[in-house]
């Protein structure tokens, strides 16, 4: 899944339906100071939607590699050659 970013600067119109009781929220909130315009609080409920499905895409990619046996070995190898460095850098910030 590849979500991109809002970019600063670049907005394009687009319609939407949304159900009543959602656009009255939205107009409360809005008159209540939570945004300075609708427009601004859906970019910004939308952005931070876009960024927790994109977490949890990654979530889920995590939690397939776990299964995988060429990346657990692969975690393994890393693990075992920079063990003494690790170790090495830990002693040096006693």
């Amino acid at each position: 899944m590849h979500l991109e970013m809002p970019m600063a600067g670049r907005s394009k119109k687009a319609t939407f339906a949304l159900h009543e009781d959602i656009l009255g929220a939205l107009q409360d909130a809005v008159a209540q100071g939570a945004a300075p315009s609708k427009n601004a609080l859906v970019e910004r409920a939308l952005t931070r939607e876009l960024h927790l499905l994109r977490r949890e895409a990654r979530r889920a990619r995590w939690e397939e590699a776990t299964k995988d046996p060429a990346f657990l070995q692969d975690i393994e190898e890393l693990d075992a050659a920079f063990r003494y460095a690790d170790a090495e850098t830990a002693r040096s910030q006693d």
